[in-house]
Formats: structure tokens, C-alpha cells, sequence
């Protein structure tokens, strides 16, 4: 697996993605920031969503972004043509889990004001352990893709 995660948010998410930050570093991954690099209530988050997806696609990477619900910040990603963004904002465990097995999901995007410091630890690391289960799935991502 690449050791290289990208990191976005808007002001919402910004002091989770500053914590999952540091926790990532400790694990020994290399963090891409495409910001906020810092708090800005006024910010905006498709200023720093679509080019972190845009990156996240260029080179074949995964990343983790931010936002209040989570939700906006996804819909801008998967925007972007090879991006499979999935939402979590504290639901089931599993819905982690299904978004690599069966959706390859690449951006895990994190409802900041639902999901606490230690439950996005938790869900990043099950979100990482997670291998996507190819077969009969790898057609429907090819459609998605194409």
C-alpha cells in the first residue's frame, strides 16, 4: 500500500483533520495537506475538496477529507472522474468496511461535527485494513471509472 494520504477540509473539519493528522504521521504515513491550513470560518469547501480529489486521482492515491456533515464535501469530490468518496458520520462500522470491499472507495469523507477524535482513529483504521474484494465489484467500479 502507498504511505501517502491526502488530507482536505473546510473550517468545519479543520481541527479533526488537524488531529487524524497527527495521528496518520505517527502511523508512518506521508501526508499531503491540501488545507484549510488554517481555521477560516468564512472558507469554502470546494476550494480545497476538488483539488485534493483532483490529486487523489492524478496519482492514484487515497485521502481522507472533512467537513461539518461530510456530506457536501463528497458530493464535490465525486465530481471528480475516478473518485469513489463515501460518508461517515458516526453510522454503522460496516458501512466503512462495505465502501472498500465492495466500491473501492478512495476518500473517506468524515462528518467532523458527529464523529469524535477517537472514533475517526477507529474508522480510519478499519477504513485502511480494508481490501477491496474485486470480482463480481471490479465491473462495476470499470463503469463507474469509464
Amino acid at each position: 500500500m502507498n504511505k501517502t494520504i491526502v488530507l482536505a477540509t473546510d473550517h468545519a473539519g479543520f481541527e479533526l483533520k488537524e488531529h487524524v493528522k497527527k495521528f496518520l504521521s505517527e502511523k508512518g504515513f506521508e501526508i499531503k495537506d491540501f488545507g484549510a491550513l488554517e481555521y477560516d470560518a468564512l472558507d469554502d469547501y470546494p476550494d480545497f475538496i476538488i483539488p485534493a480529489a483532483k490529486f487523489i486521482s492524478e496519482h492514484k492515491l487515497i485521502g481522507i477529507i472533512f467537513g461539518g456533515s461530510g456530506q457536501g464535501e463528497a458530493m464535490a469530490a465525486n465530481r471528480i472522474k475516478g473518485i469513489r468518496a463515501a460518508v461517515f458520520y458516526d453510522g454503522p462500522d460496516d458501512i466503512i468496511e462495505l465502501s472498500k470491499l465492495h466500491n473501492n472507495a478512495n476518500i473517506l469523507s468524515i462528518g467532523a461535527r458527529f464523529v469524535s477524535k477517537q472514533k475517526s482513529e477507529e474508522i480510519i483504521n478499519l477504513w485502511l485494513s480494508t481490501d477491496f474484494e474485486k470480482g463480481r465489484h471490479q465491473k462495476r467500479i470499470d463503469k463507474l471509472d469509464s
